[in-house]
């Protein structure tokens, strides 16, 4: 019975040898493989830095260029244009922090300059038309996919700056704290099709609505979120409602 027993013990130690030693050796294998990760990432780096500071200037200037480089860098998971926090040896080498936030300054600028007329909801190509317009030349050209990108900058502020999809691809930028509902989304839709002017005629041909629910999501928009103004003397007779921020404005 000794004997079995001290077998037993030995050959427990042996096995609970062989486990320390494969711990270890997968220790040093998982340390390995780290240390060559992080050489690797240094070599990226460097690359992505060489490249970035060869052309910059390419990527501040020309808005297609500027795209290109920011989808490969979203295909590789890095984002060129995060704040100090995030990749910000990014904004350092490229200064596309500073700009970046520039032009959400900017956006901000237009969005509340127009908001007493359009309610706070700004057609996307007029946005880009008039941050463009304030900028200047000086300022290059910015498209709708950087002030898309810039907007996701100014979240944090909490003023409900956000980009709302209202339908066929069209885009419209809202700055106020207040969410729309799908009756509303149908109303912006048509709107920007007929230069901002829409009527409950139009809602019922259209999209097959009752008068009704017409009249209550136009009335809705005019007295409750001050999103459109009332034509009672509308060229086509009867009753219009003019939708501001599906209009352009001459500025």
């Amino acid at each position: 019975m000794h004997r079995l027993g001290g077998a037993g013990i030995a050959a427990f130690e042996r096995q609970q040898q062989s486990q320390r030693s494969f711990a270890e050796l997968s220790n040093a294998i998982s340390q390995a493989q780290v240390d060559l990760l992080h050489a690797q990432l240094a070599q990226f780096r460097s690359a992505l830095a060489h490249y970035a500071a060869s052309h910059r200037d390419s990527i501040r200037r020309d808005p297609s260029f500027r795209h290109a480089f920011q989808r490969m860098c979203t295909t590789i998971g890095v984002d060129p244009l995060a704040g100090p926090r995030r990749g910000g040896w990014w904004a350092e080498m490229l200064g596309l922090g500073d700009w970046q936030y520039e032009l959400g300054v900017q956006i901000v600028d237009i969005c509340v300059s127009t908001r007493e007329r359009n309610g706070g909801l700004i057609e996307m190509g007029e946005l880009v038309r008039l941050v463009s317009k304030l900028r200047g030349v000086a300022g290059g050209v910015i498209t709708e996919d950087d002030v898309i990108r810039s907007i996701k900058t100014l979240k944090p502020l909490g003023a409900g700056y956000e980009v709302l999809d209202v339908g066929d691809g069209k885009k419209m930028v809202r700055s106020v704290v207040k969410e729309l509902d799908a009756d509303q989304a149908v109303v912006l839709a048509i709107a920007q099709e007929e230069g901002g002017r829409v009527s409950e005629g139009m809602l019922i041909t259209r999209r097959g609505w009752t008068y009704d629910r017409a009249s209550a999501a136009l009335q809705n928009m005019l007295l409750r979120d001050g999103l459109c103004w009332l034509d009672e003397q509308d060229e086509a007779g009867g009753v219009a409602y003019w939708i501001p921020s599906a209009m352009h404005w001459d500025e």
